[in-house]
């Protein structure tokens, strides 16, 4: 059934807004439970809150997050209802599945010797 109302648009996008704010990465589909979400990494990965923002012409976006991820490939993003447990809400695929490599541990740089 397609929604024939931007103000029905906009109702169900607010209720969907209260459900949930906070964003998780997935290395696997995350089907209906939320399943492989990644996991680990210094610093570790943890769900990051995003701030939607007012909808309009039936869409919504949320604010842009910043993810620690350790070295894996993340295939989708999820929507959970808090930033530990809570309830797994709604997922989006990331097409295509994107990398993400552990950058290489560097020395501190030297500051110039004077002769």
């Amino acid at each position: 059934m397609a929604l024939a109302t931007n103000a029905m648009k906009t109702a169900l996008l607010n209720a969907y807004a209260a459900q949930g704010t906070w964003i998780s990465l997935h290395t696997a589909d995350p089907g209906s439970t939320g399943a492989s979400e990644v996991s680990g990494g210094t610093p570790a990965y943890a769900r990051q809150q995003t701030t939607w923002g007012t909808p309009a012409s039936g869409s919504m976006t949320g604010s842009k997050v910043s993810i620690n991820v350790p070295a894996t490939t993340v295939v989708a993003a999820g929507v959970y209802s808090a930033q530990t447990s809570g309830t797994y809400l709604d997922k989006l695929s990331i097409p295509p599945p994107q990398s993400v490599r552990t950058p290489p541990s560097t020395s501190p740089p030297r500051s110039p010797s004077r002769r």
